[in-house]
């Protein structure tokens, strides 16, 4: 089995002593306080709680807040959606756009009267890098990110997409230090949540060196059937994204799971399920278009002899689903 999707779909494989996470008012809850300082220590945040990563998860987030906000265009379709529910309850929302390469609009940051901004380190689906630092120098405003691919101290408040860290779509768990949002009694903290994501994040661990290798073997073998919407050295330097000219994403990936070969198209495509890359529509191309994008993670070392493997089984069913349709 070779997993190039991990950032998108990391299927946790054993669950196990989950019997200490059950949450008591009335007695010391030691586990799950241990838990907690672990990640107080680890991100250097003080305070926690849990929430639903859904459009109605995040909508309640934009309700505690006490302030004008702003979305990146680059962030998860849930924060999107929810931006624009918030917007038909009569409240305004700034939207950050992407550039056609992919990147962040940071110039719309300028002079911008905005508290808080949602706005990771990466963009969603294509992974592509976004400087927190410059981010600062524009704005005075909090920066509220997903860190669930990359963690960057810069930001103010940090969450964790437990879907994409785990596979089962529990809470996810919100970082923050100041009064920016109510702390959920004892009874309302998704504990078992808690207790999963940590213990993903600090199993996760990503592969820097085989980014460039697979890259230049894969244009090798595909030529001028391969195209990209973004710059690989644009995006995190443990992820690659590309698209394969006459075939929809999603047929790929399907017919390479039945070679234990897993990828993904985005959010809504990890499994090669049929929504396409909202990123990518974002980024002002076609949806016909978006449906051809291929993201890949990179995890574990491939020798030279498996990476030919790889890439030349890749390519065979690539040629086979071109001649079908």
């Amino acid at each position: 089995m070779v997993k190039l999707n991990t950032l998108q779909y990391n299927k946790i494989e054993d669950i196990k002593n989950l019997e200490n996470y059950s949450l008591d008012a009335l007695i010391d809850n030691e586990e799950f306080e241990k838990l907690c300082l672990e990640y107080k220590n680890r991100f250097s945040f003080n305070k926690l709680k849990t929430f639903s990563f859904s459009k109605e998860g995040f909508l309640g987030l934009f309700l505690e807040l006490k302030g004008k906000i702003a979305i990146s265009l680059g962030e998860s379709k849930a924060i999107v959606d929810a931006g624009k529910l918030y917007e038909t309850l009569g409240f305004d929302i700034k939207w950050i756009t992407l550039k056609k390469d992919g990147k962040v609009n940071l110039n719309e940051l300028k002079d911008l009267d905005i508290d808080f901004l949602f706005l990771s380190s990466y963009v969603m689906d294509t992974f592509v890098k976004t400087d927190l630092n410059e981010v600062k120098s524009l704005t005075k405003a909090k920066i509220i990110s997903n860190a669930s691919a990359n963690f960057d101290n810069l930001s103010d408040i940090v969450y964790f997409d437990s879907y994409k860290l785990i596979g089962i779509n529990t809470s996810s768990v919100l970082l923050f230090n100041n009064d920016e949002f109510e702390l959920l009694a004892v009874g309302q903290i998704d504990s078992l949540a808690v207790k999963l994501i940590y213990e993903a994040l600090s199993s996760q661990k990503f592969n820097y060196e085989m980014k460039n290798i697979f890259l230049e073997k894969l244009k090798d073998v595909f030529k001028d059937d391969i195209y990209f919407f973004v710059n690989a050295d644009d995006t995190l330097e443990y992820s690659l994204h590309f698209a394969l000219k006459g075939i929809k994403a999603r047929e790929f990936i399907r017919t390479l799971a039945l070679n234990k070969i897993f990828l993904t198209n985005g959010e809504g495509c990890s499994l090669g399920l049929s929504k396409p890359s909202f990123i990518i529509q974002a980024m002002g191309y076609e949806e016909s278009v978006s449906r051809n994008s291929i993201s890949l993670t990179f995890t574990e070392n491939l020798d030279s002899e498996n990476l030919d493997k790889l890439i030349k089984t890749m390519y065979l069913k690539y040629k086979q689903i071109k001649t079908l349709n």
